[in-house]
């Protein structure tokens, strides 16, 4: 699982069925200084995340489509929570 902050939002014409009455958000990996961050990537919203909120994506197709409950989706991505806070102890 990664936490990320949303940034945009994809508009789309045609979809894939797997996608109907879903959002397709733009997600940036959040992480420590000393962490790499792969790029921001594109995540199917499952919670009603909105620009700007911290959230929780599966980034893993299998767990994904669980997630859905539709085991033939083509999707990798898919927001799980929006985050209030989060705590690191050092």
């Amino acid at each position: 699982m990664i936490i990320a902050k949303v940034v945009g939002t994809v508009v789309t014409t045609v979809s894939h069925a797997a996608f109907k009455n879903r959002r397709l958000l733009v997600v940036q990996p959040l992480s420590l200084e000393e962490e790499d961050n792969s790029g921001d990537f594109v995540a199917l919203d499952n919670s009603q995340a909105g620009i700007g909120d911290t959230v929780l994506v599966i980034r893993e197709g299998s767990g994904a489509r669980q997630v859905m409950n539709n085991k033939d989706a083509c999707v990798i991505s898919v927001i799980v929570g929006i985050i209030d806070s989060v705590y690191i102890a050092e």
